[in-house]
């Protein structure tokens, strides 16, 4: 276990890394689910091998060991977890608890409020226009979700560029791309190590409704010169651009990738992904089971200390021996 507990650990490390990089080479919809498939196992894996690594090395107290009926000695010579790499994995995974809850509290209200922004949107179509002549343009999430555009936007473009602009924006609803948005989110604040493979995952849902964007006009060019003159046109006084914007994520890496051929196929990146996630659940999964008989064998060396010294027998640790098969053992030995 000693080594398969640290082996989620270390692939969350190295996806951290390399992820981000990969994903700007793959396609943008390939990118995204990648991405989105690399958070959710990781940070599976870092929260399971946390929770083992507190727990086989809280488990060696002499009180907490006392509770559980296990012999330390058997532990801490099966498996011996410094107190302290114990106690930092306690205080990491409380802290990302805490973490989590704020974000899944702070994305709760994000979406109720995108909610009822939609239902007070002017009109029943998909599309609303609002009077305003400050430039912006993006997609509300909702039940059905709204493409918001304002009236300064739309001067700012000509009839090809406003068409790219909503197929853009229409991509990201019809992708659900507010889902990945919170996967990443909730993810990245339950371990800090993956918000730069949220960041990346962003500009891959940008370049995603990009793609989708030229293959609806037919036109690349207009895609990257719409982006381009939407982001020029908004305010660069106003705060940063709401969720699914037309002018969110690195413009000019976005206009680029528009004036270059369509991204290849690379299925190598993504096996090589799989691999490692494949790694990732097998080192848990095998920590899990090693720690499982870990306990076990020391639950049983606990009876067999409990059976050799009966000076004062325990009843409830009695019956935990009978449950373990040591009592039995010994009977037959001394019948």
């Amino acid at each position: 276990m000693l080594i398969s507990v640290y082996v989620p650990l270390a692939v969350t490390a190295v996806l951290t890394v390399l992820a981000p990089r990969v994903a700007r080479r793959l396609a943008p919809r390939h990118a995204a689910w990648a991405l989105a498939c690399t958070a959710l196992v990781t940070t599976v894996g870092w929260t399971g091998s946390l929770a083992l690594l507190a727990f086989t090395g809280i488990a060696q107290i002499p009180q907490v060991a006392a509770e559980g009926r296990w012999s330390v000695p058997a532990l801490r010579a099966e498996d011996p977890v410094y107190l302290t790499v114990a106690i930092v994995s306690a205080a990491a995974l409380t802290a990302g608890t805490v973490s989590l809850a704020l974000a899944a509290v702070r994305q709760t209200r994000h979406l109720l409020r995108s909610r009822r922004e939609c239902a007070r949107m002017p009109g029943d179509s998909e599309l609303a226009v609002v009077d305003n002549d400050t430039p912006h343009a993006f997609a509300l999430p909702g039940a059905p979700g709204r493409i918001v555009v304002s009236r300064g936007m739309l001067r700012c473009l000509d009839h090809e560029e406003r068409e790219a602009l909503l197929a853009h924006e229409r991509a990201h609803l019809r992708g659900r791309h507010h889902l990945f948005q919170t996967l990443w989110r909730l993810t990245a604040a339950l371990n800090p190590l993956l918000r730069p493979l949220a960041d990346a995952g962003g500009f891959a849902l940008e370049r995603w409704a990009d793609e989708e964007a030229a293959a609806r006009v037919g036109s690349r060019r207009i895609v990257a010169r719409a982006v381009g003159r939407a982001a020029l046109a908004s305010s660069p006084r106003a705060s940063r651009p709401p969720a699914l914007a037309a002018t969110g994520g690195a413009v000019p890496q976005r206009v680029r990738a528009l004036l270059s051929p369509p991204p290849p196929r690379r299925p190598l990146p993504i096996a090589g992904g799989v691999l490692l996630l494949a790694l990732c659940c097998v080192g848990l999964a095998n920590a899990t089971s090693d720690s499982d008989k870990l306990l076990d064998d020391a639950q049983r060396a606990q009876c067999a200390e409990s059976l050799t010294h009966p000076n004062a027998p325990d009843l409830d640790g009695l019956e935990a021996c009978c449950e373990h098969g040591v009592w039995g053992g010994r009977a037959e030995h001394h019948g």
